[in-house]
Formats: C-alpha cells, sequence, structure tokens
C-alpha cells in the first residue's frame, strides 16, 4: 500500500460570524495514498469545495489535523502556505481564473516567473502545447472557447509538476461533449505525472472514473467501498 499524501483528522471548521455562522465540517477525515485518483461527491452545500480547500491550504480549520504532502498545514503561516501550494499543489477551478489581459502563455508562465522559475516562458509552452494549446500561446482568454480555457487552466495547475492536483468542478461550465474532453485530459495527465488527483463534481458518473469515491454528508465523510472492500470511513 502506497504511503498517505493527504491526511485529514477530525476536521471541523464553520464559515461565517454570528448568527450566521455555520458549522460546515464536523470531524470529517479523509486519507488519500499518493498517485491515487479520488472523487469527492455530495449534495449542495454539504462541505466538499470546502474540504478541498482545507488540503490546498485555502481555508484554516477551527480544529483537526491537516497533513499534506508531509506538512502540517495548520502550523504554517500565510507566506508559508503559499510556498507549499507553489510547490506541491495544482488547482482547478470551475471559472478558469484565468488573467483577462494575459495571453494563455503569460497565464501559465507568470506563476512560474513568481516562483522563480528560470525557464518559465519554455516550461509555460511544453505545458500549452501538451494539452494541445500550440497555436493558441499568444491568445487571450475571450478570444479562446470554455474548453480552451480550461485546458490553459490545466497547463497552469501541471506547470510547476506538483504532486497534487485538485480539481473543483471542472467541467461545470463547460457542454457534455467538452466536459468529456477535459475529463479525458485531467486523468490522462494525472497516470502520465503519477500526480495524487482530488476531483469534487456532482456528476456521479465523473466520480466513479477515480479509483476511490467519497461522500461529503452532514459535515463528514464516507468512502464507497470498492470490490472486495468492505471497510467504510466515516
Amino acid at each position: 500500500m502506497a504511503a498517505s499524501i493527504i491526511d485529514l483528522s477530525g476536521i471541523h471548521l464553520s464559515l461565517g460570524e454570528g448568527a450566521a455562522r455555520v458549522h460546515i465540517l464536523r470531524g470529517a477525515d479523509l486519507t488519500v495514498e499518493a498517485g491515487l485518483s479520488i472523487g469527492i461527491v455530495g449534495p449542495s452545500g454539504s462541505g466538499k469545495s470546502t474540504l478541498l480547500m482545507v488540503m490546498a491550504g485555502l481555508e484554516r480549520v477551527d480544529k483537526g489535523k491537516v497533513l499534506v504532502a508531509g506538512e502540517d498545514l495548520t502550523r504554517l503561516g500565510e507566506d508559508e502556505l503559499a510556498l507549499f501550494r507553489g510547490r506541491n499543489v495544482g488547482i482547478i477551478f470551475q471559472s478558469f481564473h484565468l488573467i483577462p489581459n494575459m495571453t494563455a502563455l503569460e497565464n501559465v508562465a507568470v506563476p512560474l516567473e513568481l516562483a522563480g522559475e528560470r525557464d518559465a516562458f519554455a516550461r509555460a509552452e511544453a505545458e500549452l502545447r501538451a494539452v494541445g494549446l500550440g497555436e493558441r500561446l499568444s491568445h487571450y482568454p475571450t478570444q479562446m472557447s470554455g474548453g480552451e480555457q480550461q485546458r490553459v487552466a490545466i497547463a497552469r495547475a501541471l506547470a510547476p509538476r506538483p504532486a497534487i492536483l485538485i480539481a473543483d468542478e471542472p467541467t461545470g461550465n463547460l457542454d457534455a461533449a467538452t466536459g468529456e474532453t477535459i475529463a479525458e485530459l485531467l486523468f490522462s495527465k494525472q497516470r502520465e505525472r503519477g500526480a495524487t488527483f482530488v476531483l469534487v463534481t456532482h456528476d456521479a458518473d465523473l466520480a466513479a472514473r477515480c479509483d476511490r469515491v467519497a461522500h461529503v454528508r452532514s459535515g463528514r465523510v464516507e468512502i464507497e467501498p470498492v470490490a472486495g472492500d468492505r471497510e467504510q470511513v466515516a
């Protein structure tokens, strides 16, 4: 059995202030082995995207243990968390989050430059060509389709060569055919690079393509058994 690269234990997290404060995660546990893919599903508002943000160090927990790639994220400051993400985690969002006044090449290269990579533009070009955008390097986001914009976002996430790739509803803003193409690209790149892949999706069929499926219910996590495995983690 591979060693775990993500280990969340006893996670409690609330959002909002005063009477509007909501207890989102209630003692959630989740362990993900290195190199595997896991699909996270659950009703809207169940906390699945919040769980993703916790493992990326984008949300602070109220209580619990957050071990990711050998780091205890609860002990890191904001600057340290930013450095940690830059080295270890590639993030893909539903709404692409591209910078509109930058070309595809610049959107991928600039984060690498900020991280001190000396070959930022060469690596960015290679990643864009790897996702089929070799002819779109100088195009701006508004000049590209939704599927092309998501390919840029995937190239940006992969460029630092992270050990962990996380995606929050990456096909949610795309039509069915384009979404299928993007899903194929994500899974093929994950296998090609041996990365750990954590996917939040409302699509049960897409989640089922992962090695494991986790259900978020009432702020806790249940791992769906696989064939021959009757163990369930709550």
